[in-house]
């Protein structure tokens, strides 16, 4: 994992102020995960990442890389239009567009409280977004030829951890579709975790197709691109 890699992505949390890396107020927690439909390198995605993260849930995550042809036609074709992130909560039945509006809509359900100030003022958290999108220059934007596993696979992990960030590019653009699993500082979930994997530390990801738990985002990204990227030898 090179220096450039780490310190771009570490770029990307400094400049959104950290949000994502601490869990806030919560509130009744959904009985089914949410599902989202996104790619790594939108802006407005982030936004509700870190959201996510803030309120320590667990949401299905459906890679949507500009040129995937997995989930992108699936959003066209449930929701009408290509445009992310939408969101999904088979909880109540909400299926939303608009990064400001999933924010909202997430903080009303499952927090308590107030809107914390790296999202309290929509266009200020909307331009620092796209900001923080400078230093990682595409990644995780554009789709990768790959294979599609059988089951989702899961990942544990919290939206301003650089090395997660990197993780979760590689997912992206290899559109693998995940269970994220948030365990930010504070989290109430990551005594379970611990529990699981055996100490605190993300990424870790557990692919149930090969059997494979792993940490370490170098080894993660390696096996991903052995396990599932299309080589040029699997396209002759």
């Amino acid at each position: 994992m090179g220096v450039w890699n780490v310190g771009s992505s570490l770029a990307v949390t400094l400049i959104r102020g950290g949000a994502g890396m601490s869990v806030g107020a919560l509130s009744e927690r959904p009985a089914q995960p949410l599902q989202l439909y996104e790619f790594e390198a939108c802006p407005f995605c982030r936004k509700v990442r870190e959201v996510l993260s803030i309120l320590d849930l667990s949401v299905e995550i459906y890679p949507c890389p500009k040129g995937g042809e997995r989930y992108r036609p699936e959003v066209v074709r449930r929701a009408g239009k290509e445009q992310f992130p939408w969101l999904v909560d088979p909880n109540t039945g909400v299926e939303i567009y608009e990064s400001d509006e999933i924010v909202r809509y997430l903080f009303e359900n499952y927090g308590e409280g107030g809107i914390p100030w790296t999202h309290a003022v929509p266009v200020l958290a909307t331009a620092t977004a796209i900001m923080a999108s400078l230093p990682r220059a595409g990644k995780g934007g554009f789709a990768q030829a790959s294979q599609a596993p059988s089951q989702p696979l899961a990942l544990w992990s919290f939206e301003a951890s650089p090395f997660c960030r990197i993780v979760r590019e590689t997912l992206c653009v290899l559109e693998i579709p995940y269970v994220l699993h948030n365990v930010a500082k504070g989290s109430p979930s990551r005594e379970a975790f611990v529990r699981q994997s055996g100490m605190m530390q993300v990424p870790y990801l557990v692919d149930s197709n090969t059997g494979t738990e792993m940490f370490e985002s170098a080894d993660i990204v390696a096996y991903l691109e052995t396990t599932y990227g299309q080589h040029d030898a699997d396209k002759a």
